[in-house]
């Protein structure tokens, strides 16, 4: 993470996004509802996202998501970009995914390791969970206590043991909150319980575009199960990797939003954040 980010600075821009995610306030009410002057405001957001508050703002709309849909590719090159054709690679070249082997099911995670931690990001609190294989959740904190969130995790890994590790588990977040090129230093493996379905489900999600949306009916016609749309949408709903599997790309044929596991708020903060992250400040 950026240095000199304090635990405050990043609450500050998670209230902040918020609250421009709600509605379509003035920078002055932006700083005022995170308790600083516009002037200190500005600075700090231009620091972390290198766009201003207002570039920000407008990105944050229904017709920009109309609009990004309507430029997606057409279906057969969104078919080709979720590696239908067995040519394309895995998001950003650097995620790969795995899924628990039958044995690994039926075991319940017996023998296996888990370290988690828990992590404040400009986003909001996040937990990270990983085995020796791979990241293995992902997920917001918003409208859950860490307990309930654990007792998840012990859900789909009954028989695993968990151990807290904010130190290792800061790598993650360190990755994701930091310039794109630093995964440049090595692949970035998943580990998750899922479906034969959700899993192709979540594949497919991988080989969309950073900073691209689709739709829901795009991806289950890309898949070959034109009539799945639901299906997919459930699948996308049960996604324990948040950020890494980018759920938060796929919205409505309309361009409405969508559901989303953590809130419809946290989804449009998701995507500015990833659109604008690689723009110049525009200050």
């Amino acid at each position: 993470m950026e240095e000199g980010m304090g635990k405050s600075d990043y609450n500050r821009i998670e209230q902040a996004m918020t609250f421009m995610a709600t509605g379509q306030p003035s920078l002055e009410e932006v700083a005022a509802h995170v308790h600083l002057s516009p002037f200190h405001f500005q600075r700090m957001f231009c620091r972390w996202a290198g766009t201003t508050p207002k570039r920000f703002l407008q990105a944050l709309t229904l017709e920009r998501g109309k609009r990004r849909l309507e430029e997606a590719h057409s279906l057969m090159d969104v078919s080709h970009s979720i590696g239908l054709s067995g040519s394309s690679r895995l998001h950003d070249h650097f995620v790969s995914l795995e899924a628990v082997t039958p044995g690994e099911y039926r075991s319940q995670g017996m023998n296996l390791a888990i370290q988690y931690g828990f992590h404040e990001t400009p986003l909001g609190r996040i937990l990270v969970a990983a085995t020796n294989r791979g990241i293995c959740r992902l997920e917001f904190l918003d409208y859950r206590s860490p307990e309930d969130v654990l007792a998840d995790l012990h859900k789909d890994w009954p028989r695993a043991t968990l151990a807290r590790n904010d130190q290792a588990t800061s790598q993650v977040i360190d990755g994701l909150f930091r310039a794109q090129a630093d995964w440049q230093r090595g692949p970035v493996s998943l580990h998750v319980v899922g479906t034969n379905f959700q899993v192709a489900v979540w594949r497919a999600l991988l080989r969309i575009p950073s900073g691209k949306l689709t739709s829901y009916s795009q991806i289950a016609r890309a898949m070959g199960t034109p009539r799945a749309s639901r299906a997919v949408g459930n699948a996308i709903g049960a996604n324990p990797v948040a950020l890494l599997v980018p759920c938060h790309r796929v919205i409505q044929q309309s361009g409405a939003m969508g559901g989303y596991r953590w809130g419809g708020p946290k989804k449009l903060m998701v995507q500015t954040w990833e659109s604008l992250r690689s723009e110049p400040a525009d200050v």
